[in-house]
Formats: structure tokens, C-alpha cells, sequence
């Protein structure tokens, strides 16, 4: 049984226990692939009410909850935590990015399943995980590379507000709100190489992969090609004498 039809094996057990026992049940993180492969069958799970989330608008791993709360009388709150990890002496901390904070978890032997987005903003990285596994974290991380850290329990609300910085936003000009054009122009790529992307299934649009190019994308559909980056598609701001799209971009 090849993964993709364990997968399906294992969602289909879960909603059916949440139904049958009525209950709630959870997947573990979900990468955008899985989660692809979830949005594919997500009708047939129907039944079970599926819900995703993994933390604020643009994630790209998120847990799978099964469960209505008004069916079951009760709500039970996805089992996942926000963890900041912030040097002690921020002065003299490494400049770290998400590979560095991923590898310190990683070589504490945790899997990658309990492990969400990890957001780098500044000196700082705000780390989404299992709930089970939040305080093992907490306990045992104490450095990351060279860098000496502490790693406390935060709410949604610490989160860096990107999608209200200028600072990330950048405006672009494009012939039309085609999903392969912009992609080019965020990355600064030809047009036939970002069609390269879908056809490796690289490229998702609000979690879900797409490998149509033409997609007009949006006010606010995130955008993330897998490896290279994710971005927002802000709207539009008036075009330009020769015609152009004025968009709007925002990187997160």
C-alpha cells in the first residue's frame, strides 16, 4: 500500500471513529502534499465534518480535526501549540532561519509530524507543535547553533502581524492575474519556468495544489511554491499607461 492510500486508509478510520463514538478525533501535522491529498477526498469524509488548521491565514502543515461541535454537545480545541524561541542575548545571536530552528528540533529526535509551520521573524521563531510534545520542547532546547535560546508557550495573539507590515509588501506589474505570470514575476523566473512548478506539483493556492496555470487568482489567496517560498496576492492598485496590472504582494 503505496502512501497515499495509507493515508486515505487512516483518515477514513479517523472519521469514522469520531462518528461512530462520537468524539473528536485528530491527525497528526500534515505536510501540503497530505494535505492535498485530504482536499481531494474531503467529500467523502463529509459525514465526519473534517476541519483544518494550522495556525494563522497561509499555513502550510495543519492538523485534520473530525467532530461538529454542535452534533457532540461540546467543543474540543485543536491540540496545538504556539512555542517562541528568542535568544538570550539577542545582540550577539546568529542570524538563524527555518532550517536551523527545524534541525535543532529534529536533532532532539522529535518526529516531523508533531511539528507545524515555523514562522522566522527577526531574532525569533514562532514554532506551531503537538501540544503533546510542547513541554519536552520548552525543556530541552537550549541552544540552536551557536545561539543560546529559551522556548516559552505563546498565544495566537504574539503572532508577528506580516500581513499588516508594509515592510513585506512589494508591488509587481503584470499583464493579467494569471497565477503562472505572477508566479514568474514574484520570482523574478520566465514564464515557462514557473510552469515547470505546477507540472511538479509544486505550487499551491490556499493549501490546495493546483496545476492550473491560468487560475485568476484572488484578493487574498496565499500562494506557496513548495522549496521557494509563499506569498499573498494582495489586489490589485490600478494599472499602469501601457495597460499593466499595479498588484500588490505580500511575502510571509
Amino acid at each position: 500500500m503505496d502512501d497515499k492510500e495509507l493515508l486515505k486508509k487512516r483518515l477514513t478510520e479517523l472519521a469514522g471513529k469520531s462518528y461512530k463514538c462520537n468524539c473528536f478525533t485528530f491527525t497528526d501535522f500534515l505536510g501540503m502534499s497530505e494535505l492535498a491529498e485530504f482536499y481531494e477526498y474531503e467529500k467523502e469524509l463529509k459525514f465526519a465534518h473534517p476541519e483544518v488548521y494550522g495556525g494563522p491565514e497561509g499555513f502550510e502543515r495543519g492538523v485534520v480535526r473530525f467532530g461538529n461541535p454542535e452534533e457532540l454537545g461540546y467543543e474540543e480545541p485543536f491540540p496545538v501549540a504556539i512555542l517562541i524561541c528568542s535568544p538570550l542575548q539577542e545582540k550577539f545571536a546568529d542570524d538563524l532561519g527555518h532550517r536551523d530552528f527545524l534541525g535543532a528540533l529534529m536533532n532532539l529526535g522529535v518526529e516531523r509530524s508533531v511539528i507545524g509551520d515555523i514562522i522566522v521573524s527577526g531574532k525569533k521563531a514562532y514554532i506551531f507543535c503537538l501540544e503533546r510534545i510542547a513541554d519536552y520542547i520548552c525543556e530541552n532546547i537550549t541552544s540552536v547553533k551557536h545561539t543560546s535560546v529559551r522556548i516559552e508557550r505563546a498565544g495566537e495573539d504574539e503572532l508577528p502581524k506580516t500581513q499588516n507590515d508594509s515592510s513585506a509588501e512589494k508591488r509587481i506589474q503584470v499583464q493579467s492575474e494569471r497565477l503562472d505570470a505572477v508566479i514568474a514575476k514574484v520570482m523574478n523566473i520566465s514564464r515557462s519556468s514557473a510552469t515547470e512548478y505546477f507540472r511538479q506539483q509544486k505550487v499551491f493556492v490556499n493549501g490546495r495544489i493546483t496545476e492550473n496555470t491560468s487560475y485568476m487568482l484572488k484578493n487574498d489567496d496565499a500562494v506557496t511554491v513548495r522549496g521557494f517560498g509563499r506569498f499573498k496576492f494582495a489586489g490589485i492598485e490600478g494599472t499602469s499607461r501601457k495597460g499593466r496590472l499595479n498588484v500588490i504582494i505580500r511575502s510571509f
